[in-house]
């Protein structure tokens, strides 16, 4: 149909909850790493709704220029927690070359230097961002 957009009704990670909540700032410990370092990624969420529920943290990132076209959004992680009516719960995450890395035409891993970028949110739609430079 040409009077509709080309979109989905829902985007991945779309769900409904009893509460709401709210997402801090995406912070990393720090903006530049060395190839093999972890990279560490944290996010306040804070129940902002009435009723005590459970939101499914979910981590994407984006490889901006790499030797190959990556997706523009790629999940990499994921978790549930459990928040209490008011409560603000700090989620982390921590990234090594398995999911900075991908495979080339040739079957060979590669992590490549360059920058990334981070996304965290509810949903594939709705999230932060923060970006950083693998050396």
């Amino acid at each position: 149909y040409m009077d509709v957009e080309k979109t989905p009704q829902f985007a991945f990670g779309h769900g409904l909850s009893y509460t709401t909540f709210k997402y801090g700032t995406v912070k990393l410990d720090k903006k530049t790493y060395a190839k093999g370092e972890s990279v560490k990624v944290s996010v306040e969420v804070t129940n902002t709704g009435n009723y005590d529920g459970k939101e499914v943290v979910q981590l994407y990132i984006r490889d901006i220029a790499a030797s190959l076209s990556r997706p523009v959004k790629e999940l990499k992680g994921f978790e549930l927690v459990s928040i209490k009516k008011g409560e603000t719960k700090t989620v982390s995450f921590t990234l090594t070359d398995n999911e900075l890395g991908f495979f080339n035409n040739n079957g060979d891993y590669l992590v490549e230097p360059g920058t990334f970028k981070v996304f965290v949110g509810t949903s594939s739609d709705n999230v932060q961002e923060a970006e950083f430079e693998l050396k």
